[in-house]
């Protein structure tokens, strides 16, 4: 096996991480998400042409996280919309067409005050991230790794479902992005003021909406 490389700046952030408990909540791969079902989150897995993918950690508690979140009405109920402006808020993140992959089945309705909802996955070009800012929303200012998808499911604690979950983005980002399916393992921080990753997007640029596109890609 080789060896995972990252610097000891990259190091001393890791060890800062810490994992929160899974949810449990049943992964619906492929799944159109059911009429009268409303989809309430969007997170996305963000590849970078390597294979690698964007992954959020807030040095203030270690928490990890995709890019992603609640749908607003600015979305207009597109969860590919919604990733978009969540990925520019949080990452300054420019990315390319979303495609979906699947839902999450939240019984609880942790965020749909106390009803059952979904919470879509997809997946997406990085294609470029402007200089780093705080999120307007929730004032917290994310370090922006770049790391194999295994590595972020481990970074993220989502054991075997989030395995699976990302062979699927993987599978996804393989036929419509072209990248490699073997990421490069090296962990790597993306800089302080920007850098285009994908040829032809504009570094510093904000994402615009997005359709959802793919098979089972659900109603909106």
């Amino acid at each position: 096996m080789s060896r995972i490389e990252y610097s000891a700046e990259i190091a001393e952030l890791l060890g800062l991480v810490r994992r929160r408990p899974t949810a449990g909540w049943p992964w619906r791969p492929g799944e159109r998400v059911p009429a009268g079902l409303p989809v309430k989150q969007s997170w996305g897995w963000l590849f970078a042409p390597d294979g690698r993918v964007l992954t959020l950690v807030n040095p203030k508690d270690g928490i990890v996280s995709l890019p992603g979140g609640s749908l607003e009405p600015e979305d207009a109920g597109d969860p590919g919309s919604a990733l978009a402006r969540e990925a520019a808020e949080e990452a300054q993140a420019l990315i390319g067409t979303p495609y979906y992959l699947g839902y999450l089945y939240d019984r609880v309705g942790s965020a749909n005050g106390g009803h059952e909802c979904a919470r879509v996955r997809m997946a997406a070009a990085l294609r470029a991230v402007g200089p780093s800012l705080p999120d307007p929303a929730s004032g917290r200012h994310y370090r922006r790794l770049l790391v194999a998808p295994g590595l972020a499911v481990e970074l993220l604690g989502w054991g075997a479902p989030g395995l699976r979950q990302a062979r699927a983005a993987v599978a996804t980002a393989v036929r419509r992005l072209g990248v490699p399916a073997a990421a490069n393992e090296t962990i790597e921080e993306l800089p302080l003021n920007g850098c285009e990753l994908f040829p032809g997007a504009a570094p510093g640029s904000a994402s615009g909406p997005a359709p959802a596109q793919g098979p089972g890609a659900p109603p909106v």
